[in-house]
């Protein structure tokens, strides 16, 4: 797997990520410990909601759409995060539905102080089994920039 470094980045770059299935359990454990909301945990009370079933944490959604945007290997010189922006859920994430995520780099940003770094402005979706999206965000990550001893 390659490995990229800020330089490596420009706008309209693309990546995806492998899928992940959401289960019932683990949509019921992460929101038992962080999100314990009925129709995130009672399969009885989530069928009596607006949403008819049980549905996973938004909370959840994002957690797990991170891991898949690092699974990709695009971030592994990943300095942190100095915050996402404009988070929304589109539509529920119900157990089955099969998540992927989709970021598209809309900026790039040298630091003017440090000079071993750079930002990453990132536009991620997180896209169902039906390619239809449930959540997109901002994400703003501090990469490493590639060191004098590996530029060609």
């Amino acid at each position: 797997m390659k490995t990229y470094y800020f330089e490596d980045f420009k706008p309209g770059d693309r990546f995806e990520s492998p899928g992940m299935t959401m289960t019932d359990s683990a949509i019921i454990d992460f929101a038992a410990r962080f999100d314990p909301q009925p129709f995130h945990t009672d399969r009885v009370a989530a069928e009596k909601s607006i949403y008819g079933g049980l549905i996973a944490s938004g909370i959840h959604t994002i957690a797990v759409s991170f891991r898949l945007l690092l699974q990709t290997g695009v971030l592994a010189n990943n300095l942190g995060s100095p915050g996402f922006d404009e988070l929304r859920w589109l539509r529920p994430v119900h157990p089955g539905d099969t998540l992927r995520a989709v970021g598209e780099v809309v900026e790039v940003r040298p630091s003017a102080s440090r000079p071993n770094r750079g930002t990453v402005r990132f536009r991620c979706t997180t896209l169902n089994q039906k390619d239809e999206p449930v959540q997109t965000v901002f994400c703003n990550q501090l990469l490493k920039r590639r060191p004098a001893d590996m530029k060609s």
